[in-house]
């Protein structure tokens, strides 16, 4: 990585900026609704709409930034998302009602949910093979970035309550974002695609090493791109419907809504509400989360120094029996121990120390792992619109556990809604046992390519295997078609 030119590095961070408004504004309400329950009145459920107005508009929006990413490009679309950060953030702040404010948030949705789409195929596609799973995990350290820039600033202004202040703070790295893009270029694959050679060539020649190999030259990569296209020739609809493709939609699916039903929003958008039901007090409860937001971007590092040489599919597992393990002990503890009244008793102990767990098993693995191998695993042609349906079924996904968190934690308690979550993950590690492949060290045209193979030599690419490659399949068949004489 430290081979890589100058303006490379720029175009990774401008790429990945997007990420942290996404992690801002979906962290920045855990400590808001603390202080918006109380202006404004708020039931259980109007808790659960406020958050949850944001997962509405990100489910919308990850619908349509999928085809739009095809058919406008990726750089234009996170320019689009920037604009709309801005527009929500400025409205939450000012929101004179509960109304409004859901209303702001669908809007932030709007352009959280085409950032969650775009960024990481943005990183996917523009990165060299060697370190596609750092540079895919720069989104995800962003996001992370931005929900401890939330925390902090929820700190900050605990004491006061400002809570208008901190929805509106967003508006600052959209502004930044905007700009930003404006000097970056469009994904090689994307102008490839559209025809544009010469441009794709120059942006290869910006992020590749100066010691790349042969097979990642910009001529090289050029050519398996067009390879691959040439393969795909019709609409991205028409070819959701084809059977190569269908393994790795199941695949992305199930990443996708996976990430979200074994909890993760619950700990991020209400680890404040579920310490203060645990004897915490407000202000106390916003500092304890701080804590977790560090673990959260620390973790994170960690995860992008080892994507690369450990593989996604073990850091999956590995992070479900971390999570599963927090989840079950929390959710015991709710039940066997005694009601607390303090922030020193033993549940209350347990209870922070379990979320911590929970957050630093799904930093180190889940967190950035899913955003990296969406892209992976989906072919170009249908990359944009296939992303659009799997980020469209994971805020739905979200919005399911958002919505329901606050009114079980009132109805059931913590101890039978967390055992329930521990059950998800466990269902989540059968399925990344069984379906989801390896992707380390292969480029995103030979993952494709095997997908042809499979499907043309008639076989399944799913369960058992775990791989979208045959163990049979030689390197010859895999090869760009230009290579094979």
């Amino acid at each position: 990585m430290d081979a890589l030119q100058v303006n490379g590095r720029k175009i990774f961070f401008f790429g990945a900026l997007g990420g942290l408004l996404f992690g801002y504004d979906t962290g920045v309400i855990s400590g808001a609704i603390l202080f918006i329950t109380d202006d404004f009145g708020l039931s259980p459920f109007m808790q659960g709409a406020v958050v949850a107005g944001l997962l509405l508009g990100a489910m919308l929006g990850a619908a349509f930034a999928g085809p739009m990413s095809d058919r406008l490009g990726r750089r234009r679309l996170i320019m689009i998302a920037a604009v709309t950060f801005t527009v929500g953030a400025l409205g939450a702040a000012a929101a004179p009602s509960a109304g409004a404010l859901v209303a702001a948030r669908f809007v932030i949705g709007l352009a959280v949910g085409s950032a969650a789409l775009v960024v990481p195929l943005y990183l996917s596609e523009i990165a060299p093979t060697e370190i596609r799973g750092a540079i895919g995990s720069l989104n995800q350290m962003m996001i992370v970035v931005g929900i401890l820039a939330a925390f902090i600033v929820n700190a900050i202004l605990a004491s006061s309550g400002d809570w208008r202040l901190m929805l509106g703070l967003a508006a600052v790295p959209s502004v930044i974002l905007f700009v930003g893009m404006f000097s970056m270029p469009e994904t090689p694959r994307f102008l490839v695609k559209t025809g544009e050679e010469k441009e794709a060539r120059e942006v290869l020649d910006e992020v590749t090493a100066d010691d790349a190999s042969g097979a990642e030259t910009p001529e090289r990569k050029i050519e398996e791109i067009r390879d691959v296209e040439e393969q795909e020739e019709g609409g991205a609809l028409r070819l959701l419907r084809e059977s190569w493709v269908r393994p790795a939609l199941v695949v992305a699916i199930g990443l996708a809504v996976f990430q979200q039903l074994i909890g993760i929003n619950t700990i991020i958008y209400y680890t404040p509400t579920t310490l203060t039901s645990v004897g915490f007090g407000p202000e106390s409860a916003i500092y304890a989360n701080l804590v977790i937001g560090v673990l959260n971007v620390a973790l994170t590092v960690v995860a992008i120094r080892i994507i690369d040489r450990v593989g996604r599919k073990p850091m999956l597992l590995f992070g479900l029996v971390g999570m599963v393990t927090s989840l079950t002990v929390l959710g015991l503890a709710s039940e066997l121990l005694a009601k607390p009244d303090s922030a020193s008793d033993p549940a209350a102990i347990v209870t922070l120390i379990c979320l911590a767990g929970f957050i630093v098993s799904f930093a180190a693995t889940w967190g950035p792992v899913v955003w990296v191998m969406l892209p992976e695993v989906l072919p170009l042609s249908v990359r944009g619109t296939a992303m659009g349906v799997a980020v469209f079924l994971h805020w739905g996904a979200n919005f399911l556990v958002s919505q329901t968190f606050p009114v079980m934690l009132d109805s059931w308690g913590p101890g039978p809604v967390f055992l329930g979550y521990a059950f998800i993950g466990v269902l989540a590690f059968l399925f990344v046992k069984a379906v989801v492949p390896e992707t380390k060290g292969r480029s995103l045209e030979e993952i494709e390519a095997d997908l042809h193979i499979n499907d043309r030599d008639g076989e399944t690419a799913t369960a058992g295997a775990g791989r979208f490659e045959r163990s049979t399949a030689s390197e010859e068949e895999r090869a760009p078609s230009s290579t094979r004489r």
